[in-house]
C-alpha cells in the first residue's frame, strides 16, 4: 500500500452545537446541574466532598425522586457529577468530625452562557467521572479493605483498576468500529453477546468452547452493570438483560452466545448515541489512537487533503472534499490549482492522490475550467484534465498524444490498486482501459511510470481472457527487464 491506512475509519459528527445540546439533556447531567443550583449556605458534605447522608432525602426530592434507598442513591450519584464536573464547589471541614460546605463552581454559569464547546469540555469531564464509576468495583465492606494507614488493600479485591479500564474502553472502541462499519450502515443497536465475544473469543476460533461461553456470559454480565451507569450520561442506548433470563444470580445463559434465542433483544442491546460517538472518540484521541473525523482536513492545505482522504470510503471522501472546498477562501480556480499542484509527483501516493484529485475537481464546478486547462500539457496531469474537460463538455479539448493515454491508464489503474476497492470493478476497469487500444500490451509496457510494472502484473492476475493476461505477463517482464529490476 503506498498510504498508511488510519486505525478507524472516520466518523462523522454531529456539529458542536447539536452535540451541546444532547450533552445539556443527558439525565444525569440535568439532575447533577439541578442540585447544584439547590445546594447553598446550609448544605453540609463529608470529608470527601459527598452530600451527607441526612441531606440525601431532600436533594433526591428536589430531583423529583422517591425519598427512598434507590432516590437517595440516584441523588449521590448526580452530586458526585456536580463536584467532578465544577458545577458545585466544596469546602473540606476544618475539623475531622465537621462538615463541609457547598457553592455553586464556576462551571455552572458555563453551562448556560459559554460556548457549545465549554458545555462538551464539562460534558467530557463527567465522562471520565462516570468511566471511573463504571470501573470501579462492588464493595460490600468498604472498612475492611481500608488500612491502618488509610490506604485502600486491591489485592484483596482481586481488581485490577488498569485491566478494568482497558477492558471497558476496549469494548468503547468495539462498538465505536461496529457503528462505523460499511461506511455507517452498522448503526443500529448492537446485540451485547455479539459485544462480549468480539472481547473474548479468539477471531481464528471457528466454534466457541465451553470455557469461553461461560468467559463470554460472565463479560455480558459485566457490561451489563457498566451500560447502566454509561446510560444516563447520554454516551449510549441500552436496553439491559431481561432478568428473566438470568438462571443464577450474576449469571447469562450461554446460550445467549449461539443465538438460540429467537429474540436476541432480551440479552441486551446496546447504541453509541451521536454523543458517544464525540465521547469515544475523545477518549481514544487522548490515547493516541488515530479516530479521523470528517472535516479534520478542512482548514488544511490540498496536500493534506489528498493525502488524508486516500483511503477514506468515498461517500466520506466527498464529504471531507465539499467542507474543504466551502472552506477555501480564495475561490474555486484557485482551490482547483492548489489541488492539481498536490496531485504532483512519482512517489507510491502519487497515483491515488491524483485519482482523489480528479474526484475533488469533480466537486469543484465548472468555475475550475481556468486551473485545467493550465495543465494540459503537464505529463502527470494532462490525462485527468482532458477527462474532466470532456465531462463538463468543454469545448476546444486537444486530443492527447498516445504516450499520455498510456500513462493514464496505468497511473489509474494503480491508483485503484492502492484504493483497494472491489475485485469485480476492478477487472472492469483493467478490460476496459486494455481494450480501448489495439496492441495495448505491445506498447504499454514503455511507459515510464514507476508502476508500470507492478500495474502489469496485476493486470497479468486479474484479466478473466487468458490471452490478454499472458499478454499482460510478457509487458510486466518486459517493463521490469527495461527499469533494470
Amino acid at each position: 500500500m503506498s498510504a498508511e491506512r488510519p486505525s478507524l475509519p472516520p466518523v462523522r459528527l454531529n456539529s458542536e452545537a447539536e452535540l451541546a445540546r444532547d450533552a445539556l439533556a443527558a439525565p444525569l447531567l440535568v439532575r447533577a446541574v439541578r442540585l447544584a443550583r439547590w445546594a447553598g449556605p446550609d448544605t453540609r458534605v463529608g470529608a470527601g466532598g459527598e452530600l451527607v447522608e441526612a441531606q440525601l432525602p431532600a436533594a433526591a426530592e428536589h430531583l423529583g425522586l422517591a425519598a427512598d434507598e434507590d432516590g437517595a442513591a440516584y441523588a449521590s450519584e448526580a452530586w458526585r457529577l456536580a463536584v467532578d464536573t465544577g458545577l458545585l464547589d466544596v469546602t473540606d471541614p476544618e475539623e475531622e468530625d465537621a462538615e463541609g460546605t457547598a457553592s455553586a463552581g464556576e462551571n455552572l454559569a458555563l453551562l448556560t452562557g459559554g460556548s457549545p464547546q465549554d458545555v462538551l469540555s464539562i460534558w467530557l469531564d463527567g465522562l471520565d467521572a462516570v468511566h471511573a464509576d463504571a470501573t470501579a468495583p462492588v464493595l460490600d465492606d468498604f472498612t475492611d479493605l481500608v488500612g491502618e494507614d488509610g490506604s485502600i488493600d486491591f489485592d484483596a479485591l482481586d481488581w485490577d483498576p488498569e485491566a478494568e479500564a482497558e477492558f471497558l474502553d476496549g469494548v468503547l472502541g468495539n462498538l465505536y468500529l461496529l457503528t462505523l462499519a460499511d461506511n455507517g450502515a452498522g448503526e443500529g443497536p448492537v446485540p451485547l453477546p455479539a459485544l462480549a465475544a468480539s472481547m473474548i473469543v479468539p477471531d481464528d476460533m471457528v466454534e466457541p468452547t465451553d470455557d469461553i461461553l461461560e468467559q463470554v456470559s460472565e463479560a455480558m454480565m459485566r457490561l451489563d452493570d457498566r451500560f447502566r451507569l454509561l446510560e444516563p450520561i447520554g454516551i449510549v442506548e441500552y436496553r439491559p438483560v431481561d432478568e428473566a433470563l438470568m438462571v443464577e444470580e450474576g449469571e447469562a445463559p450461554v446460550d445467549a452466545v449461539g443465538g438460540d434465542e429467537d429474540d436476541v433483544t432480551r440479552y441486551g442491546m446496546v447504541k453509541l448515541t451521536p454523543l458517544g460517538l464525540y465521547g469515544v472518540r475523545a477518549r481514544m484521541l487522548e490515547a493516541g489512537v488515530d479516530a479521523p473525523a470528517v472535516g479534520d482536513l478542512a482548514d488544511k492545505g490540498a496536500d493534506a487533503l489528498l493525502d488524508g482522504i486516500a483511503l477514506y470510503p468515498e461517500s466520506t471522501a466527498r464529504a471531507e472534499v465539499k467542507l474543504w472546498l466551502a472552506g477555501y477562501a480564495d475561490g474555486p480556480v484557485s482551490a482547483a490549482a492548489e489541488l492539481l499542484a498536490a496531485a504532483r509527483g512519482t512517489d507510491e501516493g502519487g497515483p491515488l492522490r491524483r485519482l482523489h484529485c480528479q474526484q475533488a475537481l469533480a466537486l469543484a464546478g465548472p468555475e475550475a475550467e481556468p486551473a485545467v486547462r493550465a495543465v494540459l500539457g503537464d505529463r502527470e496531469l494532462g490525462g485527468l484534465a482532458r477527462v474532466w474537460l470532456a465531462e463538463h463538455g468543454a469545448a476546444d479539448v486537444p486530443a492527447p498524444p498516445e504516450d499520455m493515454i498510456f500513462w493514464l491508464a496505468i497511473d489509474t489503474i494503480a491508483a485503484h490498486l492502492d484504493a483497494d476497492g472491489e475485485l469485480d470493478e476492478l477487472q472492469g476497469l483493467i478490460e476496459g482501459l486494455s481494450a480501448q487500444h489495439s496492441g495495448f500490451f505491445d506498447e504499454v509496457w514503455r511507459v515510464d511510470h514507476p508502476a508500470t510494472a507492478d500495474v502489469l502484473e496485476a493486470m497479468g492476475r486479474l484479466h478473466s481472457d487468458k490471452k490478454a493476461a499472458k499478454e499482460a505477463r510478457k509487458a510486466a517482464f518486459k517493463a521490469r527487464s527495461r527499469a533494470g529490476g
